[in-house]
């Protein structure tokens, strides 16, 4: 509830307009029905015209009145609706991006997915349901008793009486459908993980012949989906069916128990008609609630599900101080003192006692064996993570009395799996500086020799497909660094960026790399030994810890792990090499 109301705080006063229009419904419904019993207890046959006239124009003013309340309360309803959904949305981007990794992973893509777009849809629309159809029951029973009260006792107990049935039925089949529908929220999920992971991973399916095996996978969240949605159906049918054999029950019994007080002439044939108008006013509002009552649940785990993403607190906290000026010229760009880091998750250390700078006009690279934590660095450098012991420094300040936004503006970052983002290739280019011009990017892109463009019929406006599926593996790369050139920064990381090139097509590319941001530190993690041979300094990882540090030539002198991976991807004089 606190959410809603957090959510709906900005839009006070349209919810006060929404709640009068909706009454202005409500009373000009229930004026109607009482204008009928007067005519028809007055007899319209022996008043004049003026008498008709007068009730007809009473009765037109109550529809209008009615109609335009109705009309405005579902607009200004479904505005507030639209409003609260989007700032839902955004509250749940904006806290997605202050997410680390571990963060992100304790509710996974899928549920993330779900959350922003399935649970916030629902939530919209029980509350649009809610205002038009929760909100006017109180006003609409109460006000509908008190006139069969005014008009007969037994009338007021009989509506009373059946309000009450119909409102326990009610909670009773809502509390039952909550478990229903948590249930139904994480075969949702589930569905989506799946979906997504058969969409992305299709021609690995294809590769394997599991698509039998993929199928009867997703057949089997489909069906437990099903299960949980009909025992969901069958709880509104039986709701369904106990409401409109109420009303049914109800108008008989007026009308039996109506006809006989007008026999005993405590009541006249008009205000049967009334009471009945009531009944039915009252039992409808009643039905329409029930169908709502019974989504609450559903909304409120929506919530509870949205809540726990807006109540996560980040791993990652940013600094208050700012970037001294001053610092950007030092020598030393990056350096790590006695950095130990550990996985929230993890049992052991995944990087031990780093101690190594990274500095302005030289090139640094980093190899070791797979999972020895080479791409973690990376990470840390971004902060992505945070140390766990230990610190990382950037032109001399700790990357923890930073903000995130001010650390990544001082760094152009290549992932290890290029991703290119829907578009044109221009802009792609200008993700890390939006005032690139064309000339600017087509240096880039002569720098990472992806001379292609140029060949290409439109250039820089070419399409780009989501994920940059219409280019080959080698050309995404190429295109992903260029993006990284683009941007003026201080240190340039390539997290193993060069692994789709050809030899000449790397070495081409390192030489032309080493010419253009010789004023800035570059950091290479990379598998191919050939790429780092002409590193100004290599770490040698393993198991998470530095085992050497130097060129190559020193390396191959005296770091037994340096020499095996050279001897497993050099032929010939390893030592020449």
């Amino acid at each position: 509830m606190k959410t809603i109301i957090k959510f709906l705080k900005p839009y006070k006063m349209l919810c006060v307009f929404t709640i009068l229009f909706i009454i202005f419904d409500i009373l000009g419904a229930l004026y109607i029905p009482t204008i009928t019993a007067d005519m028809i207890n007055s007899g319209v046959g022996g008043k004049d015209i003026n008498y008709i006239f007068q009730k007809g124009i009473l009765m037109l003013v109550a529809t209008i009145v009615s109609g335009l309340g109705a009309l405005v309360g579902s607009y200004l309803c479904s505005r507030l609706a639209a409003n609260m959904g989007r700032d839902m949305r955004d509250a749940l981007y904006k806290k997605s991006l202050t997410f680390s990794h571990f963060d992100f992973k304790q509710f996974g893509t899928g549920s993330m997915i779900t959350r922003t777009l399935n649970d916030v849809n629902i939530i919209q629309q029980t509350a649009v349901s809610f205002i038009q159809m929760v909100i006017p029951v109180p006003i609409m029973c109460i006000s509908g008793i008190v006139m069969a009260f005014g008009i007969d006792k037994m009338m007021g107990f009989l509506l009373l009486g059946i309000t009450i049935i119909i409102l326990l039925s009610a909670i009773f089949i809502t509390r039952k459908a909550s478990v229903i529908f948590e249930k139904l929220q994480r075969f949702l999920d589930k569905m989506n993980v799946i979906l997504r992971e058969n969409i992305t991973g299709v021609r690995v399916i294809r590769a394997f012949n599991k698509e039998e095996h993929e199928k009867n996978r997703l057949k089997d969240s489909f069906e437990k989906y099903a299960e949980s949605a009909i025992r969901a159906n069958r709880l509104y049918a039986g709701l369904d069916s106990l409401a409109f054999t109420s009303i049914n029950i109800c108008i008989v019994t007026i009308l039996y128990l109506g006809g006989n007080r007008v026999g005993a002439g405590a009541m006249q044939i008009g205000d049967i008609t009334a009471v009945t108008e009531y009944a039915i006013l009252i039992l409808f509002y009643l039905i329409m609630a029930q169908m709502v009552l019974i989504l609450m649940p559903r909304a409120g785990i929506c919530l509870k599900r949205i809540q726990e993403v807006l109540d996560t607190e980040p791993e990652i906290h940013d600094g208050n101080k700012k970037m001294i000026e001053s610092s950007k010229k030092d020598k030393d760009v990056v350096s790590f003192k006695n950095m130990t880091f550990r996985f929230n998750d993890a049992d052991e250390d995944t990087l031990c006692n780093l101690k190594f700078t990274c500095k302005r006009g030289q090139t640094t690279a980093i190899i070791g064996s797979t999972g020895s934590g080479k791409s973690t660095i990376a990470k840390l450098i971004m902060r992505f993570h945070d140390t766990t012991k230990g610190s990382i420094l950037l032109n001399g300040q700790d990357l923890k009395s930073l903000s995130q936004k001010e650390i990544r503006e001082h760094i152009s970052y290549v992932p290890q799996k290029a991703w290119l983002f829907s578009g044109t290739i221009a802009d792609n280019l200008r993700y890390g500086n939006e005032n690139a011009t064309e000339g600017e990017m087509y240096h880039a892109l002569e720098v990472a020799q992806a001379k292609f463009v140029k060949e290409l019929e439109d250039g820089l406006q070419t399409r780009v497909a989501q994920g940059g599926t219409n280019f080959s593996g080698g050309q995404k790369q190429r295109l992903a660094i260029a993006r990284a050139l683009v941007k003026k920064a201080d240190i340039y990381i390539f997290d193993d960026s060069f692994s789709a090139l050809d030899f000449k097509t790397d070495a081409n590319l390192r030489k032309a790399l080493s010419k253009e941001i010789k004023d800035s530190a570059i950091l290479i993690i990379a598998q191919r030994i050939n790429t780092i041979l002409n590193a100004d300094q290599i770490i040698v990882l393993n198991d998470g810890k530095v085992v050497g540090i130097g060129k190559h030539d020193e390396l191959m002198k005296n770091c037994t792990i340096y020499q095996e991976i050279a001897k497993s991807q050099m032929k010939g004089d390893v030592e020449n090499a």
